[in-house]
């Protein structure tokens, strides 16, 4: 097959708008624990053109991961890995948000910095609830980004009545993004690559439907009414942001997150009151 190499991992909403904007011309393994999700997706864009090879992952499985990783070098040179994968409060418990959200970012993160190409480039699709979470220490923050992937669960702060709901995990999870990719930077970066993470805000993708349709509704439409943009985002809103970062116009921004939300953590911090 050869040529470059666009990995994919989650094929829904956002992962499905990004190998449209950024496969053509490139070889795009596109990666989903669904067999049903994948194979639509596959379709679609096999459809519009674009050259798709379809894998199942499980981005908590090490084995599973590098498999994944294994499958994209021997398709090609491995130069683009956007990470989108994982479960919103409304989708699953705490700990299933922690194995798929913490623990599935490191595992990418740690599989791909030695088959990334010189040049290349990673993002990793965050949240703005990384910004929004209760604050943590700097020993936790630390932690978050600096304990191998295997042993992330087994922290004391981590345990399941420590964090609380899935809404917590969820915002301990995003944070720890954050975190692992500022630390990842340095991995990838002695291979002549970069990595950054994106923190959308409320996106108009099923997951964002389903979040704006639970408990948590009612305050995330007020937050985006407090916003500058005051509308949902869409995946081509995250599409674009992703172009940028994996571009050369980006080739001086790594370790760090770029927040897509329409301004709503400028809003929520510029307009709540402190203590």
């Amino acid at each position: 097959m050869g040529g470059q190499v666009l990995v994919v991992v989650g094929a829904g909403g956002m992962g499905e708008a990004i190998a449209r904007r950024l496969g053509p011309g490139r070889t795009v393994v596109l990666a989903d624990i669904g067999a049903q999700t994948l194979d639509r997706a596959g379709r679609v864009l096999a459809d519009e053109g674009l050259t798709v090879v379809p894998h199942l992952v499980d981005v908590t499985s090490a084995d599973s991961v590098r498999d994944l990783a294994s499958a994209a070098q021997g398709a090609g040179e491995v130069a683009y890995v956007v990470h989108t994968a994982g479960l919103s409060p409304v989708q699953a418990p705490a700990e299933a948000i922690l194995k798929v959200d913490l623990v599935g970012v490191a595992l990418v993160l740690d599989a791909f910095a030695p088959v990334i190409v010189p040049g290349g480039a990673g993002v990793v699709i965050a949240s703005m609830a990384g910004y929004l979470a209760a604050a943590l220490t700097p020993e936790q923050e630390y932690l978050l980004a600096s304990t191998p992937a295997g042993q992330l669960l087994r922290l004391p702060f981590l345990a399941a009545e420590a964090v609380g709901g899935p809404g917590a995990a969820y915002g301990i999870a995003k944070r720890a993004n954050h975190l692992r990719v500022r630390a990842a930077s340095v991995a990838w970066g002695r291979r002549g690559a970069r990595i950054n993470s994106i923190s959308p805000g409320v996106i108009a993708t099923p997951m964002g439907r389903q979040e704006l349709a639970g408990q948590a509704g009612e305050q995330m439409r007020a937050m985006i009414g407090m916003s500058a943009a005051k509308r949902l985002g869409t995946p081509g809103d995250i599409a674009a942001a992703t172009a940028f970062l994996l571009s050369p116009e980006a080739s001086f921004i790594t370790g760090t997150d770029l927040l897509v939300d329409g301004g709503v953590v400028a809003a929520v911090r510029a307009l709540t009151p402190v203590g």
